[in-house]
């Protein structure tokens, strides 16, 4: 039975587009807000096949962002790109990057089994899983580089949380005066973190014994492993306490991958990560209690960044 208001949330020229690109005899019944993403509104679409059976497709659709149409073919590339690799991502389906069609940018793909998981529990589990998708990740060798990295944060812009350890953060702002240091390059997610991987959360086993995927390819660039691995580590942070940012660049050499050599390098790549954070700390952590961990409100994960920084200063600074 379709459910005719489920479907009036999309949009009515996005709802034809989308059916456009069904099979023959195929129609939407019904659709559901995922929850997670902050630049785009994401949807699943089940589709009524043929035989009397579902499938199940996303829509992602950018409202009102500037450089949508950038994203958009960035992410066509890497799911392009990642067909046939060892690295689960999903399907497309079909893309609008200017809204030629649709009332905004917006893509369809596939959709992919499994579910976030950010709880505490199991994180031991999980973080050398984690760290070995993104060594496999980072051994894709595209045969176009996508663009560079991109790093907006500076020194000026960084936002010094309430209270927090004044020496700690002077001297961190200090590393990212200097310029980058030189890498080797890498094809990059540029936001690969736990809220973007898909685990298996069927029995047997704990929740999150098995990675099913990897979404939001939109940030796909050409830089540092070391830029990737601080990002899921700062994330690991936020959500589980510093030592498990730490932990999680050991796990991705356990894993056979290769970050910066000195500890100078390695330390401006995590700190550059760190920082950035502090100017979005309400921007990430609203999706994270909008998913159960209701306990991170925004001075929670202030409080959690300033032990990271402080951690991160001490032990390579």
């Amino acid at each position: 039975m379709t459910n005719h208001d489920e479907v009036a949330a999309v949009r009515p020229l996005t709802l034809a587009w989308v059916s456009r690109h069904l099979e023959v005899g195929e129609r939407i019944v019904g659709t559901e807000g995922l929850h997670g993403g902050i630049t785009a509104e994401m949807r699943r679409l089940t589709i009524g096949t043929r035989d009397g059976g579902t499938r199940d497709l996303v829509l992602r659709t950018f409202v009102d962002v500037e450089h949508a149409e950038d994203w958009l073919n960035r992410e066509v590339g890497a799911l392009t790109l990642l067909r046939g690799t060892g690295v689960s991502a999903p399907g497309l389906v079909a893309v609008d990057p200017t809204a030629a069609h649709c009332e905004y940018p917006s893509l369809l793909m596939t959709h992919l089994a499994g579910r976030t998981v950010l709880d505490d529990e199991g994180v031991e589990t999980r973080v050398p899983l984690l760290a070995r998708q993104l060594v496999a990740i980072h051994a894709v060798r595209p045969a176009e580089r996508p663009r560079g990295y991109v790093a907006l944060t500076t020194a000026d812009t960084v936002v010094v949380p309430k209270g927090a350890d004044a020496a700690a953060w002077a001297a961190a702002i200090d590393v990212i005066r200097e310029p980058a240091p030189p890498y080797e390059g890498r094809f990059l997610h540029r936001d690969f973190q736990p809220g973007n991987v898909l685990f298996d959360v069927e029995p047997p086993g704990p929740a999150g014994a098995r990675i099913t995927g990897v979404v939001d390819w939109a940030g796909t660039s050409w830089g540092p492993a070391d830029l990737d691995v601080a990002h899921c580590s700062t994330n690991l942070a936020l959500l589980h306490g510093p030592a498990w940012g730490l932990r999680f660049a050991e796990a991705y050499e356990e894993a056979g991958g290769v970050l910066a050599a000195a500890p100078s390098e390695r330390l401006y790549w995590w700190v550059r990560d760190a920082l950035a954070f502090s100017e979005e700390v309400r921007l990430v952590s609203r999706p994270w209690r909008e998913a159960g961990r209701t306990e991170l409100t925004a001075r929670a994960v202030e409080e959690r960044l300033d032990a990271y920084v402080t951690a991160l200063m001490d032990a390579l600074g």
